[in-house]
């Protein structure tokens, strides 16, 4: 039986691993980014505040793009940096865990935080795990994405933690040109299975093919197969109209499980 080819819409340099993985399954794998994650334009104030980390409690980081940058930023600065052992580290999921371990960090040498819901791996659900009352008049960093969401620090002040936000990469839609239309459309000519990480470039998707302004195309990509590792994506994706959702939990092992299961 043929299989749907994979569509995966990770941004290009942190689908690589990914891309190679699926194909190893030995199935078609159709790249088609729809975030794309570049540097600072000035990253003076994430040098300062990396700098400093030894004054914080915990450390907590919004997504694999935030740890490798924050570290790729530290192992410039430094030969051989170690992370201080006093410094919790705070993570959203299994993906955030495995780019730690790239970075030489985990349970073993660290005190590392993340949900406990793994298909919730989110800012509620890490809230959830942690003891409120341990956080009071602790500072906390948080490392993120330019223009991310205001939730977690807000929450974590009212815990009446010291709260700082720094940004570590920024967040880019890719160009809404011809090209991208045209193979947008083609991918829509038969089912594919889509991997959707990010609730955002689900949302973008949709966009622009309202923008396109073809109904049949928009109910076409409704009906195509999407898999997405966390429980917020899911709703997401119900809340556009998606008929096809198959949610696996977080970490990257677990949507290559549900693509090895799909029928």
């Amino acid at each position: 039986m043929m299989l749907n080819p994979v569509v995966i819409t990770r941004p290009t340099a942190q689908a690589v691993t990914l891309v190679a993985q699926v194909e190893a399954l030995k199935r078609e794998v159709v790249l088609f980014p729809l975030l794309e994650i570049q540097p600072l334009l000035d990253s003076s104030l994430l040098q300062a505040t990396l700098e400093d980390l030894n004054t914080y409690s915990m450390v907590v980081f919004i997504s694999p793009n935030a740890i490798d940058a924050s570290f790729s930023e530290l192992h410039r600065r430094h030969d051989k940096y170690t992370w201080p052992n006093t410094v919790a580290i705070g993570v959203m999921g299994e993906g955030s865990r495995a780019a730690l371990v790239k970075h030489g960090i985990s349970d073993a040498n660290a005190t590392i935080i993340s949900p406990n819901d793994v298909e919730r791996t989110d800012s509620e659900t890490f809230l959830a795990s942690l003891d409120a009352t341990a956080w009071h008049d602790k500072k906390i960093l948080i490392v993120r994405g330019e223009n991310g969401r205001e939730f977690l620090a807000q929450a974590l002040q009212t815990m009446g933690a010291q709260v700082q936000q720094v940004a570590a990469y920024r967040r880019l839609i890719p160009a809404f040109d011809r090209a991208f239309c045209s193979q947008l459309q083609n991918l829509l000519v038969t089912p594919h299975d889509w991997i959707v990480t990010s609730s955002e470039a689900l949302r973008v998707l949709m966009q622009r093919l309202v923008e396109i302004g073809n109904i049949r195309d928009v109910a076409k990509m409704q009906r195509q197969k999407i898999i997405v590792p966390h429980r917020r994506i899911a709703e997401t994706a119900q809340q556009l109209g998606f008929l096809n959702i198959t949610l696996t939990g977080s970490g990257d092992e677990r949507l290559l499980a549900a693509l090895q299961s799909c029928p």
